[in-house]
């Protein structure tokens, strides 16, 4: 008998998968977590899974790219126009710049953890529509400003509408994917923001060109209309952002079960219904993994503004115009993208997430010492393919390494949202290293990224990957079983998370 006759005379699987997703909803944890799918051989449920992953790559994938290219594209689009007259325009010297740059890390800091509970009370959808037109409006506007003032004013608020897309992002990813699914779809989602480097910096050759149309510089004009598109992208985010597994209306009942049980399989309470509780903040507060990571994404995060926002200016003064070093900035960020997403599935493939930090560190930290030794343009350019290879990798591959190790819905989502939070606020001594008095040279900005690469991306993943590996052993060795003695299992995972003697951490 066929698996789909057996499933029609036992019961509709339709009916069966909505009794479920309604007894899910109410949280309880029916036995038969995937009614229907137990029937099926293991070849059967691989195929079905197979084709649901794509269904769900399909889905879900290309849009939040596209949001994350915009986000990026507009945070760091401030560099395009500064080498395109903004300084000279608004009568800033590299004090105001710079602190300009500065305020949207503070308020991006500020706002960014209480963001994914907002996500999680919002919906997905109506929080992500909302955060998008608003920074789009921002950006807009920023087009328009004619003072110091104006354009802080900007940038703040900008920072408050952007801080809640990365962390929210990966959170929502967390909750539809298995832990070694996760990685490869965060990278390709993180690649987006190398590309909007490689992007923005055809784009702002193009738009610049604008100069005096409309009375308006061409600075103003790349912010004016890369703001627009932003907005027009937000409203159609409330079409194509979909809300989590248990009320995304593009699943059939059938894959509504598959995607939830196959999260149980996981060990992961993000498959389960959780209201919040403050318990849920203080235990990712008071989890050293969450400090250690905080250490090892602002070793990451740091770098990467400091490269994102200054490297127009670091080619232009190669010798290079305004138009060429734009359009130079190209290439390395192209090369980051595909490191990323090789990164991002040799993590998944190997579950060594650690070792990629690491590798990818000694990449990143040759090419800034290539740029702080070398007099030779040339040597120096190369040394920007190394410095991007090495650190746009290691922004999702460690947001995923901390998401793997951390088990709860909103334990993982506050501290999701701190680490991140941590690494953003970097962005103001990113903002403020790379001094006019130090060019072309650069060694007070070159060296204090090298440092940041050395002692905390470097230095923490060795530090954190000895550590989960020591307290793995004692896991297998037993050590840990009296944790959640006489629970059930499925009650210690609810109870404990990642804090039961059988959840063993990624390395």
């Amino acid at each position: 008998m066929s698996t789909g006759v057996a499933m029609h005379e036992r019961g509709s699987p339709t009916k069966e998968a909505a009794k479920y997703v309604e007894e899910y909803d109410g949280g309880s944890s029916p036995a038969a977590l995937d009614y229907g799918l137990t029937n099926m051989s293991a070849e059967e449920r691989r195929i079905k899974e197979k084709k649901l992953m794509r269904r769900l790559d399909r889905k879900l994938i290309p849009w939040l790219c596209l949001l994350y290219l915009t986000s990026f594209l507009d945070r760091t689009n401030i560099g395009n126009a500064k080498i395109n007259g903004l300084l000279k325009d608004l009568h800033l010297t590299n004090g105001t710049y710079n602190a300009a740059l500065s305020v949207f890390f503070v308020s991006y800091a500020l706002f960014e953890p209480l963001t994914n509970v907002l996500l999680k009370s919002w919906t997905p959808r109506i929080f992500l529509t909302v955060t998008i037109v608003l920074w789009g409006l921002c950006m807009t506007f920023m087009g328009f400003c004619s003072s110091f003032a104006g354009l802080a004013a900007a940038r703040f608020f900008l920072g408050v509408a952007e801080a809640g897309l990365f962390p929210g992002v990966n959170y929502y990813l967390s909750c539809w994917y298995k832990r070694e699914e996760f990685g490869i779809r965060a990278a390709i989602f993180f690649s987006a923001a190398a590309l909007a480097g490689s992007f923005g910096g055809l784009l702002a050759a193009a738009i610049a060109k604008m100069n005096g149309i409309a009375g308006k510089h061409g600075w103003s004009w790349i912010f004016i209309l890369e703001g627009l598109v932003t907005v027009l992208i937000g409203f159609g985010s409330y079409w194509m952002v979909h809300d989590f597994p248990d009320k995304a209306k593009f699943l059939t009942e059938e894959e509504r079960v598959l995607v939830i049980s196959r999260l149980k399989e996981d060990n992961q309470a993000s498959a389960e219904k959780e209201d919040f509780q403050m318990k849920y903040f203080w235990a990712a507060m008071l989890d050293w993994k969450t400090w250690m990571y905080m250490i090892i994404y602002m070793g990451a995060d740091g770098p990467l503004y400091a490269f994102s926002l200054f490297l127009p200016t670091i080619i232009a003064d190669l010798g290079y115009t305004a138009t060429k070093a734009n359009l130079l900035t190209v290439p390395p960020y192209a090369v980051a993208a595909v490191m990323t997403i090789s990164i991002g599935y040799i993590a998944d493939r190997t579950k060594q997430r650690g070792l990629c930090n690491i590798f990818c560190s000694f990449l990143g930290m040759a090419g800034f010492i290539m740029l702080l030794a070398s007099e030779n343009p040339h040597i120096k350019y190369a040394g920007v393919f190394l410095g991007a290879a090495g650190i746009y990798p290691c922004i999702p591959n460690s947001i995923v390494w901390a998401a793997n190790n951390f088990e709860g819905v909103y334990k993982r989502g506050v501290m999701m949202g701190f680490v991140i939070g941590w690494g953003n606020l970097n962005g103001v001594m990113s903002s403020n290293i790379y001094r006019l008095k130090d060019k072309p040279k650069y060694t007070l900005g070159h060296s204090i990224v090298l440092a940041y690469m050395v002692l905390f991306l470097f230095g923490g993943s060795v530090i954190l990957r000895f550590m989960l590996a020591r307290e793995n052993k004692k896991r297998r060795n037993g050590e840990r079983d009296s944790w959640g003695a006489g629970m059930s299992q499925e009650e210690k995972v609810h109870a404990l998370g990642d804090q039961r003697g059988d959840f063993l951490y990624t390395l």
